[in-house]
């Protein structure tokens, strides 16, 4: 293990599949839509291959379109996802489904552990958001499943110009904490479930080995082993939940 507990001062996470459970938020949509296939379809079952396969559609598609969309607010990135699902599937989307689809963010789930591991790492550290949605929709979780976590930064896409795993976004995040707080770059950890878009990143860009909470690790993010043999990422902690880290922090500060 790279990552000692005592020796960050800020940490900066990915919320949205960290802290909240997207694929709740997101796959009964998914579903709704590959149910309008002929029931003789694979798709049309709710199966664990349909909600990987349907799951992994999303989040090649959603790459994409940020890629393509730089600047476009979330929620229409949400709709356009949407709409390439659906004809990719074959089957009409409509219209109002899509636009529901766009807004829903604000009604994710957190994961059950979520705040209370919060809560716990607000006591040592500065917290601070990177996320790829804008901040009417991040606004909404705040309101909702996150009323109860306290912030001391949120940047979002929108604020920033781009979405990750562009470079700008975690040298965004870097700057802010030296700005703001005065704590530079080597005493910040990103905490984040995916592997292939913000720990990879933040390899690349010289971080320190983050914390990486590995919900879904069996079918999402990438291949661990394979990534580690190539040098891509450089993990300092692995949890399967937030909340084992937050226990582990609040141990190794008591010692």
């Amino acid at each position: 293990m790279s990552f000692e507990p005592t020796q960050v001062k800020g940490l900066f996470f990915d919320i949205y599949a960290t802290l909240i459970d997207w694929e709740a938020g997101i796959y009964p949509f998914l579903l709704r839509l590959a149910q309008k296939l002929p029931q003789s379809y694979p798709l049309h079952a709710d199966t664990t291959e349909t909600r990987k396969t349907l799951l992994h559609m999303y989040a090649a598609t959603e790459r994409v379109v940020e890629h393509d969309n730089p600047t476009l607010a979330y929620p229409q990135i949400l709709e356009k996802v949407y709409a390439r699902i659906a004809a990719e599937l074959g089957v009409v989307g409509q219209h109002d489904d899509q636009v529901a689809f766009g807004r829903s963010i604000g009604e994710w789930p957190a994961f059950s552990d979520t705040v209370a591991a919060m809560q716990t790492l607000a006591k040592y550290y500065k917290l601070v958001v990177l996320s790829n949605v804008d901040d009417a929709s991040f606004a909404r979780t705040c309101a909702g499943p996150l009323k109860s976590v306290h912030w001391d930064g949120i940047y979002t896409a929108e604020q920033i110009g781009s979405y990750k795993p562009n470079p700008a976004n975690y040298n965004y995040v870097a700057t802010k904490f030296q700005e703001t707080f005065g704590i530079s770059k080597d005493q910040i950890a990103l905490v984040a479930q995916s592997l292939d878009i913000d720990h990879m990143s933040c390899k690349a860009l010289g971080f320190k080995p983050g914390v990486w909470i590995a919900r879904g690790a069996a079918h999402m993010g990438g291949n661990q082993d394979e990534m580690e043999a190539k040098g891509l990422i450089e993990l300092g902690v692995t949890y399967i939940t937030l909340g084992e880290f937050a226990k582990a922090v609040e141990r190794a500060f008591s010692s």
